[in-house]
């Protein structure tokens, strides 16, 4: 055995380790304590980082909902078609209620993958909104547009109406969803600007009626004026139903422009409503009202997307005022 010289330092044993390089089957309190392991390490240092493989998939959906906005605006414009090949069938304007619709499926779901996947962004904000500027705003003016123009047009609906009609009515109506586009596209630019964060606290009212809100009336009545005149009264269609009952999409086209630029307040559905838990019999009403909805799904879905419209002018009117604070001596 070599000698030790004074001067060789000597050093204890780690604890958990034998003096022959062996453990012997005690844990090292010490690194594990300053050392995270498995998986809630991993996910605890990802905390407020992007989740590599999973950032793609807001922006995913938000490009859903842009080519289902694209896919609208193409159906609506084979309205006038004699009998062209559509999904399941269906007349064009059903399907681009449907693919309205649709876009507000993955429109409500962009944002909460951005924050479940701690990639939120000012890109992602603004490509969202240009998306909904062509689902919720031009797909749903030109569906109006097209309906209108089936029984107010010239040559069995092909002629689309526009602002070269001789027509008053026709100039009108393409006035109004021009105006729509324009309220739509100033709607969700003061979203942005006025959007403190992309926290769910921060997204519980709405200051003016929300574009897929309003999108979804129009799309919601179009089918429901396509589910009374194509299926429900095809054999004894009332006569002149069909034209009478297109009068009034313009005009509810035009209130909810109105009330996308209005200072009125919305409630974020999904965030007030849906999220967290629900008593027992606050379950027992969403059942009823799905029920309702799978029995009668046109009527229920205009009905659902109009009074949800017209919750802004009416809680503005039983909502209490501030009292007026008395002017300084």
């Amino acid at each position: 055995m070599k000698p030790r010289r004074p001067n060789d330092a000597v050093t204890e044993p780690k604890p958990g380790t034998r003096t022959d390089g062996r453990s012997d089957g005690t844990m090292d309190l010490t690194q594990s304590a300053d050392r995270p392991r498995g998986m809630r390490g991993r996910l605890r240092r990802r905390k407020g980082r992007p989740i590599p493989g999973l950032k793609v998939l807001p922006t995913m959906m938000t490009m859903a909902n842009l080519v289902c906005g694209f896919a609208a605006i193409y159906y609506s414009a084979r309205a006038g078609e004699g009998g062209g090949l559509t999904p399941f069938g269906w007349h064009p304007l059903t399907v681009a209620g449907v693919l309205v619709f649709l876009g507000m499926a993955f429109d409500a779901v962009d944002g909460s993958l951005a924050r479940l996947t701690h990639s939120t962004s000012d890109l992602g904000a603004q490509l969202d909104s240009l998306a909904d500027v062509v689902t919720f705003g031009v797909a749903p003016a030109f569906m109006m547009l097209r309906l209108v123009s089936l029984y107010y047009g010239s040559g069995e609906g092909e002629t689309i109406l526009g602002p070269d009609t001789g027509n008053l009515y026709p100039r009108l109506c393409w006035s109004i969803a021009a105006i729509y586009i324009c309220c739509t596209a100033l709607r969700l630019a003061r979203f942005n600007v006025e959007t403190a964060s992309a926290s769910e606290d921060d997204h519980l009212w709405f200051k003016g009626l929300p574009s897929p809100g309003a999108g979804g009336a129009v799309a919601s009545l179009t089918l429901l004026h396509q589910h009374l005149v194509l299926v429900t009264w095809k054999a004894e269609l009332p006569a002149g139903f069909g034209s009478t009952s297109s009068l009034f999409i313009p005009a509810a086209t035009l209130l909810c422009a109105f009330a996308m630029v209005s200072p009125m307040r919305y409630p974020h559905f999904v965030n007030r409503y849906l999220k967290g838990r629900k008593s027992l019999p606050a379950m027992a009403s969403m059942l009823v009202v799905v029920a309702i909805g799978v029995w009668w799904f046109h009527e229920a879905l205009a009905i659902g997307m109009t009074g949800y419209a017209l919750s802004g002018p009416i809680g503005s009117m039983f909502r209490r005022r501030p009292p007026a604070t008395p002017d300084a001596a």
